[in-house]
């Protein structure tokens, strides 16, 4: 296999590691510096340069991009995917997972768990904010901030409103969310690698600093997970698009809470911590997946005029609540079933047997107008669960009394 590796920064541990561990299983690869491409753009012809000469072929990539080169470096990697280079991580996946409102607005629309968190851009909007997201203590975050940097806990409401004005001042996004109390200046990271999450430490805050970054003086343990902190971790990565990536997690009461995550994960942390070779799980799973690269399936599947995919979620009482995949007759209408999701399971392509339950979600591939029945009302398709508690018109009374006061 021949591999490039994305980096700005060759010599660092992450990079020398994954290289490293290429080179001892036999691989031709190469760390090219990400600022050093320019793309070619033509019809029929999508093309990248190297130091001014045309880049020869490669047969995988494998993206390092630092925040500070996001726009550039993600242009870079898409061009690789354009000329059908695999990549563990796309373009999209690491512009989803690097902002974090961007994150947390794509995670919020499935069943994983997050922190209450809210984004606000009006001074008035702050205090019930605040509120909804459970008060004071909170967390505030700009969008873009890594390794712990752009992170502060405000303990009192009033605190929290001068944080949030300076920052907005200064031109800052911020995300307004939860204190998780229950996990003590603690994280896990889950590190993913495909399906697997193939090694996890918990990071613990020494003295009296709250964040657990080992960047910030956290101290990293090993830790093996149980099957659901993988499982959210796993699910995590893939709904934003990664296959390589470092997952944060509190440890809430309710269960894992997700913070981040990490397009281009440090090692030098998690094996420090683990003793596990994890560079080499990377260069395997992409050695692996040369021969075999995943395919963006909706935009393959949808190049037949009126033919496409449909998620199709099963709301109680539905006609097809109860049935074998059989008895709805789908299959005879020219509606194939590619995957059925039923909690954290995956089904891929279910037997005629299997019987369809209230909750279970379709992925669908059929004539368009065939499937327009099979898709819920708008209203349907909404969150079952509300996260974010509703403030009663008594209380932002009360609230918005309180803020003219401290203004006063």
């Amino acid at each position: 296999m021949k591999l490039a590796i994305l980096s700005t920064a060759p010599r660092c541990y992450s990079t020398r590691r994954l290289k490293q561990a290429a080179l001892e299983r036999d691989h031709n690869v190469k760390v090219l510096n990400t600022l050093r491409f320019s793309i070619g753009l033509a019809e029929g012809e999508p093309s990248l340069y190297f130091r001014s000469k045309e880049l020869s072929e490669y047969d995988a990539v494998l993206p390092r991009v630092g925040a500070s080169i996001t726009y550039f470096g993600t242009a870079v990697v898409r061009q690789f995917e354009q000329m059908d280079v695999y990549t563990p991580n796309t373009a999209a996946g690491i512009v989803n997972s690097r902002d974090k409102l961007r994150s947390l607005q794509i995670l919020s629309r499935h069943d994983i768990g997050i922190p209450q968190t809210a984004f606000v851009r009006d001074r008035k909007d702050v205090l019930p904010a605040i509120e909804r997201v459970g008060g004071a203590p909170v967390i505030i975050k700009i969008l873009e901030g890594t390794q712990g940097v752009g992170v502060i806990l405000a303990e009192t409401t009033k605190v929290a409103e001068a944080i949030i004005e300076t920052l907005q001042t200064a031109r800052q996004n911020v995300l307004v969310q939860r204190f998780v109390k229950e996990s003590k200046g603690r994280d896990i990271r889950a590190f993913v690698v495909g399906d697997q999450v193939i090694a996890a430490m918990r990071r613990v805050a020494q003295g009296d600093e709250f964040r657990s970054n080992v960047h910030r003086g956290g101290r990293a343990e090993a830790i093996e997970l149980d099957d659901v902190y993988k499982e959210t971790a796993v699910r995590a990565a893939q709904i934003m698009g990664l296959r390589v990536a470092g997952v944060d997690m509190l440890e809430g009461k309710d269960g894992p809470q997700i913070m981040e995550v990490n397009s281009s994960p440090g090692l030098e942390g998690i094996e420090g911590a683990t003793k596990l070779d994890i560079a080499g799980a990377i260069i395997d799973y992409i050695a692996g997946r040369v021969n075999f690269p995943e395919i963006d399936l909706r935009q393959r599947l949808t190049v037949s005029k009126g033919w496409g995919v449909a998620d199709v979620l099963i709301p109680e009482g539905s006609w097809l609540e109860g049935k074998t995949i059989e008895q709805t007759g789908l299959r005879e209408r020219s509606i194939m079933i590619l995957n059925l999701h039923r909690g954290t399971s995956v089904i891929s392509n279910p037997r005629a047997s299997r019987e369809l339950e209230a909750g279970d979600s379709l992925l669908c591939y059929g004539e368009l107008d065939e499937m327009r029945d099979l898709v819920p009302d708008p209203k349907q398709r909404r969150k079952r669960k509300l996260r974010a508690r509703r403030l009663s018109p008594e209380t932002l009374e009360q609230i918005e009394s309180d803020r003219q006061e401290a203004e006063r």
